[in-house]
């Protein structure tokens, strides 16, 4: 990361994103420490995704016991889905029955996947109709099958409708949570987003729990609090001054329109949390007491309204106008908080790298960081295998180059399928 780093100038670096592992927390730390502008963040979507298996499949019942009690019912659902999965998708004859069905297949999604639980049951949901239908079919009456038993009780959760409204249950209250991480498991900015995001995804989580449990607002449900306690505990572990210094400089945020959406809603300048820690980040990116100085006064004119920034266009677009493009109209009078907001809001570098394995920076793009890591290590293998042989004098071999020393990335060339590698 370093070599990455000096290489394009640690000007233009915002901050290195990766996931939560410790020897990527402490490779962070080691950066960080040299480049004291850049900052670690751990990576939202892996937060989540660790969120959403410490709700679904909770383990180790002697220190989580109460998050095991609560929650052990949906490991038991998503069990069910396995071996109900595993028993059709494992057949020939099986599969070809369903087939006739649906033309959807059971997705088998790995662990390595964000929020795979999730996505296992969506699919689920989509073929109840045409599971229903297959074993009550006289194709699944009339085939014999070894294993009747585990036959018998397929066609019994298939058919057992409260089952079905588990599964159900289980999509409505993590669906803001899914929402959450395919809003930020893009190539777009979305760090100004974050801090608002999580709150209320939390909100949206809790009605749908409230709704199930028909329970007013105003009472206690221990299902909430054990899943809020998991949601708490791992936003506290992803939050980072950054957060809060780019939710402050996103201008929607000090729009009446904004505010005036939920009367508990306060503008950055006056959340004492987010204050806090955006005043820790003005005072690291801006050593130089002159300078940090400069950028207070401009701060407070922006969080004001006033100066610059108290004419009506100006305040009018603060809801409407996409943040960048805002603060690069209206910002000109406040160059460091422009500055700061320009590269808050839109990074121009962000380095995502996996753990475990020290793959190549083009092997571990978003798209790809999803590989498993047996088959990322064979990629990594084979890529440097592949560039050493690129050296040999032999023009047929130097064919096989694989990038060579400046190679950039394989962003044009669509998904890589996957292959069976020995």
């Amino acid at each position: 990361m370093k070599e990455v780093i000096n290489e394009i100038g640690h000007e233009n670096v915002v901050q290195i994103i990766t996931d939560n592992a410790s020897t990527c927390k402490a490779a962070g730390e080691i950066v960080t420490s040299e480049f004291t502008r850049i900052y670690w963040t751990p990576c939202v979507v892996h937060t989540l995704n660790l969120a959403l298996k410490n709700i679904c499949s909770p383990r180790n019942v002697e220190t989580n016991k109460t998050i095991y009690d609560e929650c052990k019912w949906i490991t038991e659902v998503h069990m069910d889905a396995v071996a109900i999965k595993n028993f059709i998708m494992n057949h020939n004859m099986r599969l070809s029955i369903l087939s006739k069905f649906t033309l959807l297949r059971l997705l088998s999604v790995a662990d390595t996947r964000f929020a795979s639980i999730v996505v296992m049951l969506k699919r689920f949901k989509l073929v109840k109709r045409g599971l229903q239908a297959m074993v009550i079919s006289n194709e699944w009456a009339s085939y014999r099958e070894d294993d009747t038993v585990k036959a018998n009780s397929v066609k019994e959760k298939i058919l057992d409708d409260d089952w079905w409204d588990k599964v159900s249950y289980i999509l409505s209250f993590t669906e803001p949570i899914y929402d959450m991480i395919r809003v930020c498991d893009t190539d777009k900015p979305c760090l100004h987003l974050v801090y608002e995001m999580w709150d209320l995804m939390i909100e949206k989580l809790k009605a749908e729990i409230y709704k199930k449990e028909k329970r007013p607002l105003s009472t206690r449900s221990i299902f909430y609090d054990v899943v809020h306690q998991v949601l708490v505990v791992r936003w506290t572990k992803n939050n980072t001054p950054l957060h809060c210094l780019a939710q402050s400089l996103n201008p929607r945020y000090y729009s009446d329109a904004w505010l005036l959406a939920d009367s508990k809603r306060l503008p950055p300048h006056r959340d004492g949390e987010i204050s806090q820690e955006r005043k820790t980040c003005f005072k690291r990116l801006f050593p130089n007491d002159d300078e940090h100085d400069r950028v207070l006064d401009e701060y407070a004119l922006f969080s004001m309204k006033a100066g610059p920034f108290e004419y009506l266009t100006c305040i009018t677009k603060m809801d409407t106008m996409e943040p960048k493009s805002w603060w690069a109209n209206f910002g000109a009078q406040t160059p460091l908080l422009q500055t700061l907001a320009l590269n808050y809001l839109d990074n121009l570098v962000r380095l995502h790298v996996l753990s475990e394995i020290g793959a190549p920076m083009h092997l571990s793009t978003r798209r790809r960081n999803r590989l498993t890591t047996s088959r990322a290590q064979d990629l990594v293998y084979i890529h440097n295998n592949l560039r050493i042989l690129s050296r040999a004098p032999n023009d047929v071999v130097n064919m096989w180059d694989v990038g060579g020393d400046a190679f950039d990335s394989m962003e044009d060339v669509g998904f890589l399928e996957f292959a069976d590698l020995s």
